[in-house]
């Protein structure tokens, strides 16, 4: 098919989704029901079906199980709201909502059920939008059925004939700048036998945005539309926003619990490689349907699907929850975690017993070298911090990028591998030993807050400034003293020998 017929197909398909909603206020003699709508009509009516809200909850939460035997009409609200929220520290940036966060509230019904949809646009809106679930069957997922102008409710309605874990989105010409800005959520439509019983169950969405400033950019960050048909995204993360699943708001469990995860991934673009860092999948509903898959350790979500995921937690720590494409978890925020409390169990997991000196290619410190022009481009890095709390607002953005997955959110550091850095008196007795840690790295053994460590931390690729405000942010977190470090004190100790 030649490209600009092409063209004028999607064009035609988008002009008559917005022409939907005029479209079905002409009064024309409704349509005939096929036969098969009428047997299921027969078998049972609307109207003879008990009347139910839906229970719908906020990411990471999960709705309980349902417990009833039969069908029902369930009513689900859903309003549309477009609101500023923070992205990242110090970075914000104006969603388009589904029920005032992103991913969308999560809801939850039965095999068999009739779905009766009642969908408001705000009034403050400023473009219309829609609705297309994956677990319906008909035109558009009701994309057309939920056409909404700002202001207005549209009501409709399908029958949930098939159970899995389907994606909702909105489907308003561009679909992909409605997708891009947070509009997709998830439907569970249980099995009339339920699931199998387990003791936790978490909400987690992927998403990628495109912004027009670079990761980490500071203030109201709009939509690059340009940046997404390129398929470059600033970030990609769960549940809307960085670190939405980690530090004070990681996910929690108990040591024997069996945990359930409802996995989505809204795209637009980025197909997911999710991954739990130290815990193998017990069980791996295939891109939410039946087909059950066992023993896994990373499963691809594709944009616009989903995926459940069950395991039993055997030992206490800290889980991190990744897309496996690896960059996009450490430098574009797709990092989460669960944090497990409870006995040790040394069968299981002795963690390290054992640390021996081994370095067959000699001890020196690698790194990569950079042209004239590379390395002055990294030397002059973002833009620079005007003040003692800048350096502390950029340097937190520093640290997650780098530090939070070896140090953890709160710098408690990991027991026998990572020091802590929160009260660490190893940085409070002289700070130059920080700017020398990420300039040079650290080998061998040292002692913080009492306790030896003996490994090896790599030098980090900061530049002078990035250097500095990460080090300041860390000297004015988790109870230490506080202090300043300057980007000409760690230009200093780089020219030292």
């Amino acid at each position: 098919m030649k490209r600009q017929t092409l063209a004028a197909l999607i064009a035609s398909v988008f002009a008559l989704a917005a022409c939907g909603q005029s479209a079905e206020k002409a009064e024309a003699p409704a349509p005939a029901a096929s036969g098969a709508s009428q047997q299921a009509a027969a078998q049972e009516p609307q109207g003879e079906l008990p009347v139910i809200d839906a229970v719908v909850t906020h990411a990471p939460d999960v709705p309980p199980p349902i417990d009833r035997d039969h069908a029902a009409k369930v009513v689900v609200k859903i309003e549309v709201l477009e609101k500023v929220m923070q992205m990242a520290d110090g970075v914000d940036y104006k969603y388009w909502t589904f029920g005032g966060d992103v991913p969308g509230q999560f809801i939850r019904v039965r095999e068999g059920d009739q779905v009766e949809v009642q969908f408001s646009n705000h009034p403050t809106s400023t473009v219309p939008h829609n609705i297309d679930f994956h677990a319906a069957t008909g035109p558009g997922g009701g994309a057309a059925a939920s056409f909404t102008a700002p202001g207005h409710t549209s009501t409709f309605s399908f029958k949930a004939l098939q159970p899995g874990l389907y994606i909702y989105h909105c489907a308003t010409a561009p679909v992909g700048m409605h997708i891009a800005n947070g509009m997709y959520g998830l439907i569970l439509v249980e099995p009339k036998g339920g699931l199998p019983k387990v003791d936790k169950e978490f909400y987690v969405v992927q998403g990628d945005f495109y912004t027009k400033g670079a990761y980490g950019e500071r203030g109201l960050q709009p939509f690059d539309m340009e940046k997404a048909i390129k398929e470059q995204a600033d970030y990609v993360v769960f549940n809307g926003h960085v670190g939405a699943i980690a530090g004070d708001n990681a996910l929690k469990a108990n040591v024997g619990e069996t945990v359930r995860m409802f996995v989505g991934n809204g795209g637009p673009n980025l197909v997911s490689s999710f991954h739990v860092i130290g815990e193998i999948f017990d069980n791996v509903h295939v891109e939410g349907g039946d087909l059950v898959n066992k023993n896994i350790q990373t499963t691809l979500v594709p944009a616009g699907g989903a995926v459940m995921v069950d395991f039993k937690v055997d030992v206490p720590g800290s889980y991190t929850l990744v897309d496996h494409s690896i960059f996009r978890a450490f430098n574009k925020g797709a990092l989460g975690q669960l944090v497990v409390e409870g006995p040790e169990n040394k069968e299981i997991f002795s963690g390290k017993i054992g640390d021996t000196v081994y370095q067959p290619e000699g001890g020196a410190i690698q790194t990569v070298p950079l042209s004239a022009s590379e390395a002055a481009r990294v030397e002059a890095g973002p833009a620079k911090a005007a003040s003692k709390e800048d350096q502390i607002k950029l340097g937190k953005a520093v640290y997650e990028s780098n530090c939070l997955a070896c140090h953890q959110a709160n710098g408690q550091g990991v027991e026998g591998a990572f020091p802590p850095l929160a009260k660490s008196d190893y940085l409070a007795a002289d700070t130059k030993r920080g700017i020398h840690a990420i300039l040079r790295g650290v080998s061998g053994k040292i002692t913080v807050n009492g306790k030896e460590y003996s490994s090896v931390m790599p030098a980090v690729a900061l530049n002078d400034e990035q250097t500095a405000n990460v080090l300041t942010y860390i000297l004015n977190s988790w109870g230490n003293a506080g202090g300043q470090v300057t980007p000409a004190e760690v230009a200093t100790e780089r020219k030292a020998k």
